[in-house]
């Protein structure tokens, strides 16, 4: 069975490519969990974060959004103070505040999954890339993505956080073309 090289040898990486990666999601707290998680990854690998994965749903109340965009100022302290988690301020208060504009988003739009599928209007983009190197860290959608989530107010959301966003959450079927999920996903 060929797959993907960037999981390598981890199992929590392989287990990560082989169920979740690339799967499309419209569940509102799903899509609010790979915003933070994608967030927090800025500057560091997706194993690291994966690692910590229990520990951030636990910090942040199962990433709750309306519970999260109550959070105050001692919430936040407690937050930078939990060894669990990446304690970065800046991302923590851009989570706090994400979800505070994740609401916005809602209320103008009618769920945070309407807005956000627009940018591949509605349906997952497929590529179709043989190599690694094929993969971009970008797009014209993440970029208008980015722009939009800015506007709305959103922190580390920059294209290639998005563009990580729209491949994790099944946006974009980056899974390379020889590998076993890339029609597995092409198909749901």
């Amino acid at each position: 069975m060929e797959r993907c090289e960037w999981p390598s040898t981890n199992a929590l990486m392989i287990e990560y490519h082989d169920c979740e990666w690339g799967v499309p999601v419209h569940d509102e707290i799903k899509l609010f969990k790979f915003l933070v998680l994608e967030a927090f990854q800025a500057g560091l690998s997706w194993q690291t974060i994966l690692n910590k994965r229990e520990n951030f749903r636990k910090a942040f109340d199962k990433f709750d959004y309306l519970k999260i965009a109550a959070y105050n100022a001692a919430k936040e302290e407690e937050l930078t103070q939990d060894a669990g988690i990446i304690r970065n301020r800046l991302k923590i208060k851009a989570t706090i505040g994400n979800a505070k504009a994740f609401i916005k988003i809602q209320q103008e739009y009618g769920s945070f999954d309407h807005f956000i599928w627009q940018f591949t209007k509605h349906k997952p983009i497929n590529n179709h890339l043989t190599t690694l190197k094929e993969m971009p860290a970008k797009s014209a959608e993440s970029d208008a993505m980015s722009r939009a989530l800015m506007a709305y107010g959103f922190k580390f959301v920059g294209s290639t956080i998005c563009y990580a966003f729209m491949q994790a959450t099944g946006m974009v079927n980056d899974h390379l073309a020889k590998c076993f999920r890339h029609e597995e996903v092409r198909n749901m």
